[in-house]
């Protein structure tokens, strides 16, 4: 853990009116919140208070403010409970999977993260249940899992493929849900499907190939995106270049059509 972390631990410790002391602290408005300060509240926070922050709306606690720091917080102390054993944490974070504020979006997949810290197979279990949901809770699904500290060994690898394989299946067959909505869970296959081949490249090119042949143009998209990263051109830059040159030679041929 971060020293900085630590050193806002020590002092919550000894903050006696810590919603002041955090919104004064948070850096918003602006581009990034304190996110060391969001993990020291969330693991030195009570159940009750950060229950009390993450039960905060948009209309109290709007995006970019020193308000949805305290539901960041929030949010965050939730995975923390849920890593801990309490399956109750689990409904709320999933309904927050789908909140409007991306901030509060990205602290439901660090809670998330921070189960599989404790747990990874806990952690599979509930997002496979979650890509039956909609578009943001799948998002929240990609997010968690494409994190490098879960992909050190091969099957927990290998598991995260196919849980991404499962959420680039869904949103090729498409369903409801706003298309801003879905656009979010593209972004994030855009970036993820990279983040997990690294750790599995066998496997994971495998997995990467089969839906460069997809016809749905929002799959396509992704998987160009990830082709675009730079870790993946560091893996196997002639593979990369390779697949760039037929894919736009395949975008070329559907465009005369």
């Amino acid at each position: 853990m971060s020293t900085a972390v630590e050193r806002y631990r020590e002092t919550l410790r000894k903050t006696k009116d810590w919603e002041a002391y955090l919104k004064k602290e948070s850096r918003l408005p602006g581009p990034r919140g304190n996110l060391e300060l969001a993990h020291a509240a969330a693991l030195e926070g009570s159940k009750e208070v950060l229950a009390k922050y993450a039960r905060l709306e948009a209309d109290r606690a709007p995006e970019n403010t020193p308000e949805v720091f305290l539901a960041f917080c929030g949010v965050l102390g939730l995975g923390r409970f849920l890593a801990e054993g309490d399956e109750a944490q689990e409904p709320a974070l999933r309904r927050l999977a789908g909140d409007s504020r991306w901030r509060i979006r990205e602290a439901v997949a660090t809670g998330l993260q921070t189960v599989g810290d404790a747990n990874l197979t806990r952690l599979h279990q509930i997002v496979r249940a979650w890509l039956r949901l909609g578009w943001l809770e799948q998002r929240a699904v990609v997010a968690a899992v494409a994190e490098p500290r879960l992909l050190v060994e091969k099957t927990s690898a290998v598991s995260a493929l196919r849980i991404l394989d499962r959420a680039t299946r869904n949103l090729a067959r498409g369903g409801p849900g706003s298309e801003s909505d879905r656009r979010v869970l593209r972004q994030a296959l855009g970036y993820a499907w990279s983040v997990v081949v690294v750790a599995a490249p066998k496997e994971g090119k495998a997995a990467l190939e089969a839906w460069f042949a997809s016809n749905q143009e929002d799959v396509r998209w992704a998987m160009r995106e990830n082709l675009g990263k730079a870790r993946l051109r560091k893996l196997d830059p002639k593979w990369c270049a390779a697949w760039e040159k037929r894919l736009r030679a395949a975008q070329r041929t559907r465009s005369k059509r």
